[in-house]
């Protein structure tokens, strides 16, 4: 059997992990796919190092959620939000794909593109999945009449209609963008959706639901005007492997989040995991060479459900404050704690993480002392993984570790060298709990804020 050596080459920007990857005889390897995903609850500034990324990447695909995320990248002096487009389509001619997996608003779409233009950005090169789940008013409406019932039980839905958009997709009753394309195929299934919906409406919740044509010509004309961006999702980006493009996969939300392996309930309604990316874009497991790992330097997390690091006291509105950690969707508050390893260890465990971007170091600069949990204590137990049990979860007492703060500013360095030496040891020890190496830092929202050390793989 033939053994293949992999090597990496020691780069001189962060964005060239991408290119790094050779074979020991000398040629170019294919440039595999690389799978960005958030490694805690969201938010982790995924937005900044896929645009980190894809100025070397050809193809960057959008594979799961919905407008229920956003992702903030700084351009020099410019901010830009974007929700439902992939982060590469500010570099020009990148292609961008909303993938398969993805739960698409036309709404919502057309007001980002319209927002693009306004911002002299060329979108033409944004591809959408002809497979993607449309998100229909009722969605929207069934979201917030839910979560409302919910009353003391409620989850922190962001109410876009993105749960029921996916619980019609499992139950085989949702719309794809394709389906839009044939308006008697249309009429069918939105007749029948409609019927059952309206029913649902007025007997559970006494409204008085949907006009149907209306919906019908609004659907047809977004489908009118979705067309010349649709594509055969799986296709084009198996094309492009086949033809040695790189390919980096963007995922939203974060791991905890995950619909089967993070703190249900209070989790999104799709797999922001690695292995949601073949999924929700149609390529196979094998043609993935690297994970990516973006975790912020402390903890956050939006909406409801357990925190084990949580800090409900002045270091943790400091965070807040320093951090502006306020939702990019939402808007709402971001709760805030210190370093959580145990859900590191967790993320990197299912997603097969191969190297981490840690983002808002820069946050912590005036901090005396800095925590890292690196275990739980549950009745007297130490746990050092994550536990499965809500309830458990609830219940544990985070063991932590100090260690000295830097007590300097780091904001917009770009050279590890210039670390302050507590900054490294951070950095070391957060490498050494979860045995993973940090390939990027991020010391600010600029796309020049970032550093790379030299230690890729």
């Amino acid at each position: 059997m033939c053994k293949i050596n992999i090597k990496i080459l020691i780069v001189e920007k962060g964005n060239d992990i991408i290119k790094g990857l050779r074979s020991s005889y000398g040629g170019e390897l294919q440039m595999s796919a690389v799978v960005l995903v958030g490694a805690q609850w969201g938010d982790e500034g995924k937005g900044k190092i896929t645009d980190f990324l894809a100025e070397k990447a050809d193809v960057i695909c959008r594979y799961q959620g919905g407008n229920n995320a956003g992702h903030t990248v700084v351009v020099g002096n410019k901010t830009y939000k974007l929700h439902l487009i992939p982060s590469g389509i500010l570099y020009p001619g990148k292609t961008c794909i909303i993938g398969s997996g993805v739960v698409l608003d036309p709404a919502i779409l057309f007001k980002e593109l319209e927002y693009l233009t306004e911002n002299h950005i060329d979108s033409n090169s944004l591809k959408i999945s002809t497979n993607a789940h449309l998100i229909m008013p009722y969605h929207r409406l069934l979201d917030e009449l839910q979560e409302e019932k919910r009353g003391d039980f409620k989850i922190g839905t962001t109410k876009r209609g993105i749960g029921p958009c996916y619980m019609d997709k499992i139950s085989r009753l949702g719309i794809r963008v394709i389906d839009v394309m044939d308006s008697e195929d249309f009429k069918g299934i939105l007749g029948r959706n409609l019927e059952e919906k309206n029913f649902f409406l007025d007997k559970i919740y006494g409204h008085k639901g949907f006009d149907f044509n209306e919906m019908y010509e609004n659907y047809l004309e977004y489908g009118q005007k979705m067309k010349p961006y649709l594509v055969d999702c799986s296709l084009q980006i198996n094309t492009a492997h086949n033809e040695g493009k790189d390919i980096l996969f963007e995922g939203a939300q974060g791991t905890l989040l995950d619909v089967d392996h993070g703190t249900y309930p209070f989790v999104t309604s799709s797999n922001p995991t690695s292995g949601g990316a073949c999924i929700g874009s149609g390529i196979g497991p094998t043609k993935i060479k690297g994970v990516i790992g973006v975790v912020k330097a402390y903890t956050t997390r939006v909406g409801e459900g357990p925190f084990p690091t949580e800090l409900n006291d002045t270091i943790g509105e400091q965070l807040l404050k320093a951090g502006q950690e306020f939702g990019t969707t939402t808007g709402r508050a971001r709760r805030c704690g210190w370093f959580d390893a145990i859900i590191l260890k967790y993320s990197v465990r299912i997603n097969g993480i191969s190297h981490l971007a840690i983002t808002k170091l820069d946050v912590l600069d005036e901090l005396d002392a800095i925590k890292i949990c690196v275990g739980y204590k549950y009745n007297g137990e130490l746990l050092k993984e994550f536990p499965q049990s809500l309830k458990k979860l609830a219940d544990c007492e985070p063991v932590f570790e100090t260690l000295p703060g830097w007590k300097q500013s780091i904001s917009g360095l770009s050279d590890y060298k210039k670390l302050p030496p507590n900054a490294k040891r951070y950095i070391e020890r957060i490498e050494e709990l979860v045995k993973v190496k940090v390939s990027i830092v991020s010391t600010g929202p600029g796309r020049e804020e970032t550093m790379v050390i030299d230690k890729i793989f």
